[in-house]
């Protein structure tokens, strides 16, 4: 069951997730039917010893064959433009996040506190210690606030990194020069794990992102104590 679970998706901790996981089962069903149809004829075709010699052209089937694969591609065409269009609005955020690619570590700012930022380095192997995440814990955890609408600013300062967390459906380049952004709501606590996914030198492996979604109330203590 391990093995089947790891072949999925993360357990979703956002809305945008939710919906794309929802297209993706929408795009699986249409697939297994189209397969199981095709399959289906493939085999009548071959099995079948019967053949019409005279039978030169049929417009009735050539008219089927062409309008079925142009409804199912409206129906795969709809949600999907519904789905690009969520992914890249912006819902009035109310805590902004600048984050900065680095040869190979990450920097935070919280733009909307006054001297609060910080870096984000992986955790060395001789510092572990049971509950930590190997090669994916860091030393400076990006905390945010739990059913709050976030927008994150991706830079980088040397070449090109990806910021990425999959739980979230969160995925954009950190483009030297460049300043993108998107935005996000965390829908339950926990820690969301994700590293860069962009090609960016030896160790590109070894610059995990790490999340952690807490309440309001607590978020706002963390704040007040950062600040101090």
């Amino acid at each position: 069951m391990a093995t089947w679970a790891s072949l999925g998706f993360q357990d979703s901790a956002s809305p945008l997730m939710e919906q794309l996981i929802f297209f993706h089962d929408h795009i699986m069903l249409i697939l297994i039917l189209i397969i199981t149809f095709v399959g289906f004829l493939l085999s009548t075709l071959f099995l079948n010893t019967h053949i019409n010699r005279y039978m030169l052209e049929n417009q009735t089937i050539e008219l089927i064959w062409t309008m079925i694969p142009a409804l199912i591609l409206i129906f795969i065409a709809l949600p999907s433009l519904r789905l690009l269009y969520l992914l890249d609005e912006i819902n009035y955020p109310m805590i902004t996040l600048k984050t900065i690619g680095h040869q190979w570590y990450w920097s935070y700012e919280y733009s909307d506190f006054l001297q609060l930022e910080f870096d984000s380095y992986m955790l060395p192997l001789n510092s572990f210690n049971s509950s930590n995440f190997r090669l994916l814990d860091v030393d400076n955890r990006t905390i945010l606030p739990m059913n709050t609408q976030i927008r994150i600013l991706i830079t980088a300062a040397d070449v090109i990194h990806s910021w990425t967390i999959p739980s979230l459906g969160v995925k954009v380049d950190a483009v030297p020069g460049r300043l993108n952004q998107t935005s996000f709501l965390i829908n339950r606590p926990g820690l969301f794990l994700g590293q860069c996914s962009e090609i960016c030198g030896a160790n590109h492996s070894f610059m995990p992102i790490m999340i952690e979604s807490i309440s309001i109330n607590s978020f706002l203590n963390w704040i007040s104590s950062s600040v101090e």
